[in-house]
């Protein structure tokens, strides 16, 4: 077993503090202490299923090593919704019914939801090369495609004060 260091990380908004193996990832720091919605596809970076964002930016968790995240701040896709409340992707990820298996889903909201916030009225090629390291195996992307640009206009008309719903 590898030596052991202790992480300090803030975890959807919660601090927490871990004695970890200096040799693991950041996504295996997170499935071993259950954010289980951090998928674990593929290990080398291709798919995109470990998706977080970490100090504002999304990173594939398998990447990125535990130790560099010292003092990070991290969100999963279980951390862009409020107690109660789905975040607007999340609630048109579900109205366009964008999900077969879902394992992809965590990974993409994440990719999407910093898209969303650093461009709030994204093309739909922007869409497609914001998602580009997020794969899918089941759909094809059309309802996915769909659901971002469906709560990229939510999330405006939520900012501007103008009604909620769909376009």
């Amino acid at each position: 077993m590898a030596p052991l260091t202790e992480l300090h990380l803030t975890i959807n908004g919660e601090a927490r503090t871990f004695l970890t193996p200096i040799n693991f990832s950041l996504l295996d720091v997170l499935r071993a202490e259950g954010y289980v919605e951090v998928k674990n596809g593929c290990l080398n970076g291709d798919c995109g299923s470990c998706c977080v964002e970490l100090n504002g930016r999304p990173v594939n968790g398998c990447l990125v090593m535990a130790p560099h995240c010292e003092g990070g701040e991290v969100v999963t896709a279980a951390g862009l919704g409020r107690p109660g409340a789905l975040h607007p992707l999340q609630q048109a990820m579900l109205d366009h019914a964008a999900a077969q298996c879902g394992f992809c889903i965590p990974g993409l909201l994440v990719a999407a939801k910093h898209l969303l916030d650093h461009a709030p009225n994204p093309s739909r090629d922007e869409i497609r090369a914001a998602l580009a390291g997020n794969l899918c195996r089941c759909t094809g992307y059309v309802k996915i495609l769909d659901a971002v640009e469906d709560a990229a206009a939510r999330m405006r008309r939520e900012k501007t004060g103008k009604g909620k719903g769909r376009r």
